[in-house]
């Protein structure tokens, strides 16, 4: 069994069911502003899953790449173990409205028992047992009762009830998390049993804790998760129920491949194996003695690879912070273990993707040039920081030597300045009071994370009403740029909260006063004029065709959402705007109310953000 074979007995299980395989989609999105990477498979699909009507049917099935190190899905502490990793593959399908329990739950069984040859006896199941408002699910108790009582398994001992703290699924967590607008719904799991003898829950935290199948003790792994989406959050905090009962079906190509080849140890898997072979002969060290620095390379390079494949580049902010933290912490492992060069071991992870993704071998070179550059930067960084420590120091009157200690001020200036982390300067051999080292970083998180949480709540994240206000006018501003100074403008990037519209441009200079009003003055009479807006799926190439704008229009299939404001694909002359866009929107420009310019920036050279407020 292969990663290859996982990927494509689990689509055509689900094709010779009628379903639809829809494209991975890009591991940045490119029309999402409310996340860095693609965190799940049905991140594309949530209009449709909140009730819109998909052109392509009502069951899909794919394969998604994605990357979870980023606020609450922050899975890069977790490396280490033997099953975290940040990139992976998922596979799902979906039912928008169509089947339900009784037919997904068999189905995942016997794709997993039967086309994976999964030892049944090792399986383990948690449904949802009730939280607050909600009650237990009943439906999915008497669905899995039927499947183990039908191979012979007693149910009682294999299925477990827990509160949505762990059967619960929003992109918030837990209901009383979600926002207004937020869609989500009680799941159920599956789990592998690798055996109570089991070595690796010895190191464990939870080792003197009553063992269960979601301790995270390492002896149960979760392999597969469905999610019944049949809630949306509403404006006083209830919940009503969604036009249709959804499924949303995930699993890990990866942990799969840990249960079908019986190993709990995912990097000694046939996908990871090779690599962590290729490490231990850079290093001239053992994996069994250097267990954690090995996964940490392993996986992170791994991530790297594919994100550097992306075209994101190391830098401060964003996907590119995200990319400049993996590649650092995996060369801190690697220089720990006395490695050199990373060549071989960029090869070794993408000789083992090649057969699912390849395009890493096309481009290689792209990649391994982007990792070793930012390698060699790191050691400027540790170089500079060096530096400045010295010349300080000295010029206090101190020789500044291995071991010295230095003031918590000037290790969280190393933090921020050069980007080393409290772990890397220590590793350079300096000291520092860690309780005012923390009290800094404190202060820090907190505002990051202020950041970081209304970066999660803006753009589209809520659904709410003023935001989806504000998305619609971004349209109607777009296209009345591009009246004003032509056709070569075009939007550079959005974010859209209930408190303001924030949207980029290429443009060389700031608006005058005149052309600001000029501006307002048109955007507000397309809304008096409260034309209809509605969106159409049509074929990509008709969508060229007629004119269809916007930032994300190369990155779709064969066919494309375009929203229209006036007129259709049918009368393409009749309409005011014209754009790829994955909504949502408003059905007639007038509940809109009002647009009205705030503020403007520069973004460096040849670009400008406009910040308006709608309603």
């Amino acid at each position: 069994m292969t990663a290859f074979d996982i990927v494509d007995k689990y689509i055509k299980f689900f094709e010779k069911r009628d379903h639809k395989k829809i494209p991975n989609s890009p591991l940045v999105p490119k029309n999402d502003p409310t996340t860095l990477f693609t965190n799940s498979g049905m991140q594309p699909l949530i209009p449709y899953l909140a009730g819109e009507k998909h052109p392509e049917g009502k069951r899909f099935v794919n394969v998604q790449n994605v990357f979870r190190g980023q606020g609450a899905l922050d899975d890069i502490n977790e490396v280490g173990d033997n099953r975290h990793l940040t990139f992976f593959r998922m596979i799902g399908n979906w039912s928008l409205g169509d089947y339900f329990k009784k037919e997904q739950l068999p189905w995942i069984f016997e794709y997993i028992t039967k086309d994976l040859g999964i030892n049944q006896e090792k399986l383990y199941v948690s449904i949802f047992g009730g939280h607050n408002e909600f009650s237990q699910d009943n439906e999915a108790l008497s669905v899995w009762t039927e499947i183990f009582e039908n191979v012979g398994l007693n149910p009682t001992n294999r299925i477990f009830h827990y509160d949505a703290h762990k059967n619960w699924w929003s992109r918030a967590g837990i209901p009383e998390n979600m926002p207004e607008g937020e869609i989500g719904g009680p799941s159920s799991e599956i789990f592998y049993d690798f055996g109570k003898d089991l070595k690796l829950h010895e190191n464990s935290q939870y080792k003197n804790a009553l063992c269960h199948i979601n301790c995270d003790c390492g002896r149960y792994l979760e392999i597969s998760n469905t999610v019944f989406m049949q809630y949306k959050k509403q404006p006083n905090g209830t919940f009503s129920n969604l036009p249709q009962q959804n499924i949303d079906h995930g699993a890990g190509v990866e942990r799969l491949l840990m249960a079908a080849e019986n190993q709990p140890d995912v990097f000694l898997t046939s996908l990871f194996a090779p690599t962590i072979t290729t490490i231990e002969k850079q290093t001239n060290k053992s994996y069994e003695k250097n267990v954690r620095e090995m996964r940490m390379i392993s996986a992170h390079l791994s991530s790297s690879v594919f994100i550097a494949d992306a075209n994101v580049y190391p830098s401060n902010t964003e996907q590119g912070y995200i990319l400049r933290r993996l590649i650092r912490r995996s060369v801190d492992s690697f220089n720990k273990l006395g490695g050199k060069n990373l060549d071989n071991i960029i090869e070794s992870i993408v000789d083992q993707f090649k057969q699912t993704d390849p395009n890493l071998v096309e481009n290689f070179e792209k990649i391994k040039g982007t990792i070793l550059e930012e390698q060699e930067k790191y050691a400027h960084s540790q170089k500079r920081a060096k530096s400045f420590l010295i010349k300080k120091y000295k010029h206090q009157g101190d020789e500044l030597m291995s071991n010295t200690e230095i003031s918590a001020e000037d290790a969280f200036v190393i933090y921020t300045t050069h980007g080393l982390s409290p772990t890397q300067i220590k590793n350079l051999g300096y000291s520092f009071d860690q309780q005012k080292f923390a009290e800094k970083m404190k202060e820090h998180k907190n505002l990051s994370k202020k950041g970081a949480e209304k970066k999660f709540r803006g753009g589209l994240a809520d659904h709410s009403k003023q935001t989806v206000m504000g998305h619609t006018a971004t349209h109607l501003m777009h296209t009345a740029l591009r009246d004003m100074f032509g056709t070569d403008l075009h939007q550079s990037g959005s974010n859209i909260t209930s408190e303001r519209v924030r949207f980029d441009f290429n443009f060389d200079r700031k608006l005058t006063d005149e052309e600001v009003a000029k501006l307002e003055k048109v955007v507000n009479k397309k809304i008096k004029e409260n034309i209809p807006v509605h969106f159409e799926m049509i074929p990509t190439d008709k969508a060229h065709e007629i004119g269809a704008i916007g930032l994300f229009m190369d990155t779709y299939g064969e066919s494309s959402k375009i929203y229209f404001i006036g007129g259709d694909s049918k009368n393409p002359e009749k309409s005011y705007s014209i754009e790829f866009c994955g909504g949502p929107h408003v059905e007639f420009t007038g509940e809109v109310k009002s647009f009205k310019i705030i503020k403007q920036d520069a973004l460096g050279r040849g670009f400008r953000r406009i910040y308006a407020k709608v309603g």
